[in-house]
């Protein structure tokens, strides 16, 4: 059982402009590359963690409501405890996503419209209890892997435009983060 305790409830979720606000984050991590027929045998390769949907098939990145007494990184790397058991540094601002939620659908926002602010969170800890572990399976996998499984298109999206686009500009000298791959 978990010490940590996730939040619950609405009572201090944020809206703006009809949208209900999310946090979210793409965690990630190197492992060296193995595959012995590769050019890059010696390259670290990036992996990414993605979760079970605890509502139907695919894999999800870590994401949820953004509250009143925290900011927007804090309520992702909160989102990466709770659900994926992971803790890390918010290295980068991925991007601001759309989308329609099934299942969030209240007073402040009826048509379930959410705005989801993604970051890259580099993983350096994973934790062996964690708040949602009951219902959620956490799996790392290579972004074509990942891309393949996303239950959401928007989250592909972020992974595809947001994450690796990030993430080839930063591995040549010009992402500005310190985290580092080599």
């Amino acid at each position: 059982m978990s010490e940590l305790v996730a939040r619950t409830g609405r009572h201090q979720q944020r809206y703006e402009g009809g949208r209900r606000l999310v946090a979210g984050c793409i965690p990630f991590r190197y492992r060296v590359n193995n595959d012995e027929t590769s050019a890059d045998k010696h390259k670290k390769l990036v992996e990414v963690l993605m979760i079970n949907s605890q509502s139907g098939p695919g894999l999800l990145f870590p994401k949820g409501g953004w509250e009143n007494d925290e900011t927007v990184e804090e309520a992702a790397a909160r989102e990466a405890i709770e659900e994926a058991g992971v803790r890390g540094d918010i290295v980068h601002l991925l991007g601001f996503y759309d989308f329609k939620s099934k299942t969030h659908q209240d007073a402040c926002c009826p048509e379930g419209m959410c705005r989801a602010a993604v970051f890259a969170l580099h993983v350096n800890e994973e934790l062996t209890s964690w708040p949602e572990q009951s219902t959620r399976q956490r799996t790392w996998l290579t972004v074509p892997e990942a891309a393949s499984q996303c239950r959401y298109q928007w989250m592909q999206e972020a992974l595809l435009t947001g994450f690796s686009d990030w993430h080839d500009k930063w591995s040549r000298g010009g992402g500005g983060t310190n985290c580092d791959p080599a």
